[in-house]
């Protein structure tokens, strides 16, 4: 494509060269650049894009895009300025691959806790409708029932449209995906209009980055300033900012407060929740094929997204009723017919890990037996809180590391345990040897929650990642213990 044509929608400043130049591809990683590429640099959390520019031209690339001035050794190369070179790659991302989001209903799905889960059950429903859909998340990405590998929550833009463009391909009617506060600060989703946003909550996360409070509610606002309809859980106060803070339609919904949709007469069992709701003038009976109070109001918010994508109440039930999502709320070891539960959650903040505590306590015949951690180089402040949330909602809680990446997992150990003021606890640093503990402490009628990674299958550590999936480390640990007997 012609540089001139992946321009026409970006405000620039030519400092070298022309706009004739033929490009084959984009890129922003030095590393990856081929030829006849056009090279973004950007500033990144770690690194500075502008500092490898003549890195990417010996590497092939015929057109540097730079928002600082930058001197290549290389007098032929087309240099383009502009203000921001994360909106710039965006725009030309979309323009590469012909704007394959405005071929697709946009859902977004942004909020602390609760995202992921929202997401499977919007394309739960979806599909029980007849419709091919795409996802983009936490888990992994999808294209339909094709499942692809997922390195972060929201891709960079480039990578995004290349997978918008893929799901289009093989005729994704929707995509409904997770919106990171990091996504919408970074502008990851820069010139996105999503037809229906939905706000979960916002809780303490994400700080080491945002910094305050306030800056990580004005980027999850961001999602509602482009959205044609909010979705917005009103029970939460930042729910109820927004609303009075967005131009564009809004619908709410709730368990407590007054709302369009709102959940009453819950109950809350152990392998799945029920509620009313008023729909079109009548009331229906709500099947959550996942326990828990917050998995009822994932549940509304994707009554209300699929009721503005005007989805048959049918399908809406029988999405929410059938949904399964990995390492949320997930049982593990059922095939032992143990006479204790264990689960496994991706619980990771402190609402998130008082959320599994409260719903788990809720059915649980015996104790509850806790294994958690808090992650390395992210933000502190929460480690001694979720000590206390762990300890007071467990009857024994299990301190140990979870991904603890540069710093030393002792050192965030003894944050968490700042928190603690009761003495239930102990202290594993090895996160497989506290799994065994809580599981030789089980007895019957326990619940054994292990939170914090989920999904994950994988632990960071100073040296790297290494494999770590937690239903393979049960599945051993039981095995193991059948031979004993």
């Amino acid at each position: 494509m012609i540089l001139q044509k992946l321009l026409e929608k970006s405000n620039y400043t030519i400092i070298q060269g022309n706009l004739n130049v033929d490009i084959n591809g984009i890129s922003y990683d030095s590393r990856r650049v081929k030829s006849g590429d056009i090279f973004f640099c950007i500033k990144g959390l770690k690194k500075e894009g502008h500092k490898y520019a003549n890195e990417a031209v010996k590497k092939g690339a015929k057109v540097i895009v730079c928002e600082e001035d930058i001197q290549l050794e290389n007098k032929e190369i087309t240099i383009v300025k502009v203000e921001e070179t994360r909106k710039a790659l965006a725009i030309v991302s979309a323009t590469f691959y012909n704007n394959p989001h405005k071929k697709m209903k946009m859902i977004g799905v942004t909020g602390t806790n609760g995202k992921t889960t929202t997401t499977f059950m919007i394309k739960s429903i979806l599909e029980k409708e007849g419709h091919k859909v795409g996802l983009v998340g936490t888990i992994s990405n999808h294209i339909g029932n094709i499942i692809i590998p997922s390195e972060r929550t929201t891709p960079e833009s480039l990578e995004l449209y290349k997978l918008f463009n893929e799901m289009v391909e093989r005729k994704c009617e929707y995509c409904v995906m997770e919106v990171s506060s990091h996504s919408l600060a970074l502008d990851r989703v820069y010139g996105i209009n999503f037809d229906v946003g939905i706000f979960t909550n916002l809780t303490r996360d994400h700080l080491d980055f945002h910094k305050t409070f306030e800056n990580y509610y004005e980027a999850k606002l961001k999602l509602f300033k482009e959205s044609g309809i909010s979705i917005v859980n009103v029970d939460d106060n930042y729910g109820k900012r927004i609303v009075d803070e967005i131009s564009g339609e809004s619908v709410t919904y709730s368990v407590k407060r007054e709302s369009d949709y709102k959940a009453f007469n819950e109950k809350c069992e152990s392998e799945f929740s029920t509620y009313d709701i008023n729909l079109k003038g009548k009331k229906e009976t709500i099947e959550v094929g996942l326990p828990g109070e917050f998995n009822i109001y994932n549940s509304l918010g994707a009554i209300g997204a699929s009721l503005a994508l005007k989805v048959s109440i049918e399908s809406i039930k029988k999405g929410i009723r059938d949904v399964v999502v990995t390492g949320r709320c997930e049982k593990v070891g059922k095939e032992y017919k143990l006479p204790y539960t264990i689960i496994i959650d991706y619980a990771h903040t402190p609402d998130g890990l008082e959320n599994i505590l409260t719903t788990v306590n809720g059915f649980k015949t015996n104790r509850l037996i806790s294994v958690f951690g808090c992650g390395g180089d992210r933000d502190k402040v929460k480690r001694p809180q979720m000590g206390k949330i762990g300890t007071e909602l467990s009857e024994i809680a299990i301190i140990t590391s979870d991904n603890p990446r540069t710093e030393e997992p002792m050192s965030i150990i003894d944050d968490i345990i700042k928190g603690i003021n009761k003495n239930n606890y102990e202290v594993i640093e090895n996160r497989k040897e506290a799994i065994k503990r809580a599981i030789d402490l089980a007895q019957a009628g326990d619940v054994i929650v292990i939170a914090g990674k989920g999904h994950e299958t994988y632990q960071e550590l100073k040296s790297g990642k290494i494999h770590f999936d937690e239903r393979e480390i049960v599945d051993k640990i039981l095995k193991e213990k059948e031979k004993e007997y």
